[in-house]
């Protein structure tokens, strides 16, 4: 290893160009420096089920999976308010759910969890007993899909779907963007020009993206040599937006234009105005990037038992071509349709 590449080693950015091929596990998510290219699995799979979206009906593919079982405190909140949980509100009581999950160390959260148990044990009040094992159990389910399958963040299929964009120094406008993973990782990818994110909860600004760890490394693009690189949040040049995006006074003025589990959260009277936001702010030759979540089995066992931390929201689970028929019918043209390990994929062009 050079100088060079030891001085940019740091507490803050602990990993370099020497550590492509490596992964392990952080107590709260899994580094993972593996080029897609160089694996088979975990990737993104270009289905390729649809030659036609012209030809395709909702007669022929039904509709969306809608996941009805709803978190406790959302039906607690409506209870109390007798009236249905507002939409923003909902959005709020997820975020910091989803948040505290995200920033837990799991392994001494699992030790925890262990002694608690035994101690209810010994006083066998059923109750406490019950409450302590489903404590376990979602525990364990999030440890498995986020932290040993990184399902969640699935960076080495995230850079497979978003590989092979004709950009150069894009502007990279994310709706919704919660954390802003996915934007990070593009931005990665192709660098040297900038993120714009939006939410209307602010949380989202200042902790889920503001207590994002420094320390995640993202396999992106060198500009100079055009070869690897490791990137950092706080090397990127990203700004964050606390709105509606209906508020937005943007114009077609962004390459890629993107939303992360957007989609699936409004019925299908509201779908088109989603889609619109998309098509009324990328460039006429740019890009629009949407994942769903998979309707697939493991994804309905997921939201039943993680229901408590993750349904405050309306949410539906899609296969691909539903969530292509939405974006074809609404004025898009699907470039690329796949999934990835627990999301569906597509890149389209606005028509």
């Amino acid at each position: 290893m050079t100088q060079l590449e030891l001085a940019s080693i740091t507490p803050e950015h602990p990993f370099s160009e020497q550590d492509f091929e490596y992964t392990a596990l952080m107590p709260s998510y899994r580094v993972d420096l593996r080029n897609p290219r160089n694996e088979q699995l975990d990737r993104f799979v270009n289905a390729n089920v649809v030659s036609d979206w012209s030809e395709l009906s909702w007669k022929q593919v039904g509709r969306p999976f809608e996941v009805k079982k709803l978190a406790k405190e959302r039906r607690d909140w409506e209870a109390e308010h007798e009236q249905d949980m507002p939409v923003k509100t909902s959005w709020e009581y997820f975020n910091r759910s989803f948040h505290n999950l995200f920033m837990q160390d799991v392994p001494a959260e699992q030790k925890r969890l262990k002694t608690s148990l035994k101690d209810r044990f010994k006083g066998f009040h059923l109750r406490d007993v019950t409450h302590g094992l489903g404590e376990m159990v979602r525990l364990s389910l999030w440890n498995y899909v986020h932290r040993i399958e990184d399902g969640i963040w699935d960076p080495r299929g995230k850079r497979a779907l978003f590989e092979g964009l004709d950009v150069k120094n894009p502007r990279i406008l994310f709706l919704g963007a919660a954390e802003g993973y996915e934007a990070m990782q593009l931005h990665a990818m192709y660098p040297g020009g900038e993120v714009v994110m939006v939410d209307y909860d602010a949380f989202c600004k200042t902790d889920r993206f503001g207590h994002f760890p420094n320390t995640y490394p993202f396999l992106g693009t060198n500009p100079q040599t055009g070869g690897p690189k490791v990137w950092y949040k706080d090397q990127m040049n990203i700004s964050y937006l606390v709105k509606d995006i209906r508020d937005l006074d943007f114009h077609k003025e962004f390459d890629i234009v993107l939303s992360v589990g957007l989609l699936e959260h409004v019925p299908d009277e509201h779908k088109p105005a989603i889609l619109d936001w998309h098509r009324k702010f990328v460039k006429d030759n740019g890009y629009v990037i949407m994942t769903t979540p998979r309707n697939q089995m493991k994804s309905r066992i997921y939201y039943h038992v993680m229901a408590d931390m993750m349904n405050h929201t309306y949410r539906e689970l899609m296969d691909i071509r539903q969530m292509g028929l939405y974006a074809y019918e609404n004025g898009m043209d699907i470039v690329r349709h796949g999934y990835i390990k627990v999301h569906n994929g597509i890149i389209a062009r606005a028509r």
